[in-house]
């Protein structure tokens, strides 16, 4: 099963529930995306895919500026993960294919 698509998620933050669609298109082994919410979209860049499996990284200018390392697993059209957020620690993230 594919997958790519577009994932409604939420990932919970230190300044609460911040729901996004992150869009995943892959290309053999990597991908690329967005994860668009309410303050803006970010590219996920240097997308890897191994298996079900995803890693990527997202610069986050608001509201600072900050390196975000996110890995989910896809099972079906459920994604399910973390962000890395630094300083601010690990933040679950959890999405349902649109």
């Amino acid at each position: 099963m594919s997958i790519d698509g577009s994932y409604d998620c939420v990932t919970k933050s230190p300044m609460g529930d911040q729901a996004s669609v992150v869009t995943i298109v892959t290309n053999g082994d990597t991908f690329t995306g967005t994860n668009e919410g309410a303050m803006g979209s970010m590219e996920l860049e240097d997308g890897k895919v191994d298996g079900n499996t995803l890693t990527w990284v997202m610069n986050m200018t608001v509201p600072m500026p900050m390196k975000l390392e996110g890995t989910a697993t896809i099972d079906g059209d459920a994604l399910t993960g973390s962000v890395n957020a630094g300083a601010f620690g690990e933040m679950a993230m959890t999405g349902t294919r649109k």
